[in-house]
């Protein structure tokens, strides 16, 4: 982003929670602290007790502590500075006129810069529009994530085979297998990973059909189950995001009909993509492949059924990031990481949804995963 004279991009977060503060510094920290970079000049400010560790971690050119600020505060005569006053010394420092904040900036400190005098704008996401095109570097971290999922998702599936069946019941280890159980032994694996999921989707059957149901209660027999794992790397901060759908025990044919339909919408799709493809122009040909199938879309009984959500989007330090696959025109460049996940859903049958994650390369793309895609499981 270029800058010009008195013109600053300012963050104030905390790093764990907010991406572009990460991005910016590759600071890793549970509390707020500030983010500034000028034309000439890039810091951030933190409190003594982070500052030895920042000054050892962060990739910035200046770590300068929050006390400084203060006690600029303080000779002014402000006897005990809130973040508005330390905030304004701040910008004083850097001779700034004009802030450049993202979308998610808090209003509250939005307010309060406005209140003492200075030009506040909002850019939209991506707020850095590099984020987009992963270097080499960030490849790799996606690819380590990518690694321990499907470590994660082989542990299920695993578990899922070695299940009996009974009285329309999956049992393992003596008692019903639950989604709650599935989900509880792929998070736990990616923690012994150093990998942290929320929000993992085990769901089977009627749930199956709701894209975001994360699941509950027991798996059944002879019903698509959903799986949708989307960790973070500790270590790395950066995402993978793979999604199965398996059935133990004997399909139905139109759970059949519906894999082949998905496994062949997402093979289309990945071959259309190529840097300068727009992701509007996929999405529309997977909308297409499915209609042509005889697979329709639309709200039936107060339900959506068929393919409603997006074909892909970009993951990395967000596991939701551009650029995306969808009704939007966006042109693909080299560097994009994006999933690619058609799905069909009808209530009375369950959901099918197949994803995985695709580097656009400078001739084509990669298929950055490489799990199975099996729907019957014995």
């Amino acid at each position: 982003m270029k800058l010009e004279p008195g013109e600053a991009i300012l963050l104030y977060e905390a790093s764990e929670r907010d991406s572009n503060i990460f991005y910016a510094t590759r600071f890793l920290a549970p509390d707020r602290f500030i983010y500034i970079r000028t034309a000439e000049r890039e810091a951030i400010i933190v409190s003594d007790l982070e500052l030895d560790r920042a000054r050892a971690e962060a990739q910035v050119d200046e770590v300068l502590p929050l006390r400084l600020f203060r006690q600029r505060c303080k000779e002014r005569g402000v006897e005990s500075p809130k973040i508005g006053e330390v905030l304004d010394e701040v910008l004083k420092e850097f001779g700034v006129s004009r802030v450049i904040v993202p979308a998610g900036f808090g209003v509250k400190y939005a307010d309060l810069i406005r209140e003492r005098g200075y030009e506040l704008r909002v850019k939209d996401e991506p707020f850095f529009e590099e984020r987009r095109r992963k270097t080499p570097q960030e490849v790799e971290w996606i690819r380590r994530a990518i690694e321990s999922t499907q470590k994660a998702l082989e542990r299920a599936i695993r578990i899922i085979a070695d299940s009996s069946i009974e009285n329309d019941l999956l049992i393992y280890e003596g008692e019903p297998l639950t989604s709650e159980r599935l989900r509880r032994e792929i998070e736990i694996s990616l923690l012994e990973m150093n990998c942290l999921a929320k929000g993992t989707i085990v769901a089977c059957g009627e749930q199956s059909a709701e894209p975001h149901k994360i699941g509950s209660g027991p798996l059944r027999p002879n019903r698509p189950i959903v799986i949708d794992v989307f960790p973070r790397d500790l270590s790395t901060g950066y995402h993978a995001d793979i999604t199965r759908t398996v059935v133990k025990g004997k399909a139905p044919e139109e759970v059949k009909r519906m894999f082949e339909a998905v496994m062949g919408a997402q093979e289309m799709a990945i071959g259309m993509i190529k840097p300068g493809a727009d992701g509007k122009e996929i999405h529309s040909a997977v909308v297409n492949f499915f209609k042509e199938r005889g697979f329709e879309t639309g709200e039936k009984d107060g339900r959506m059924q068929g393919f409603f959500h997006g074909t892909g989007h970009g993951i990395g330090l967000d596991v939701h990031e551009p650029p995306a696959l969808s009704t939007e025109s966006v042109e693909l460049e080299p560097g994009n990481v994006i999933t690619v996940e058609p799905g069909l859903y009808y209530p009375d049958v369950g959901g099918v949804r197949i994803e995985d994650d695709v580097l656009v390369t400078e001739d084509g793309c990669e298929v950055l995963t490489d799990f199975p895609k099996t729907l019957e499981i014995e």
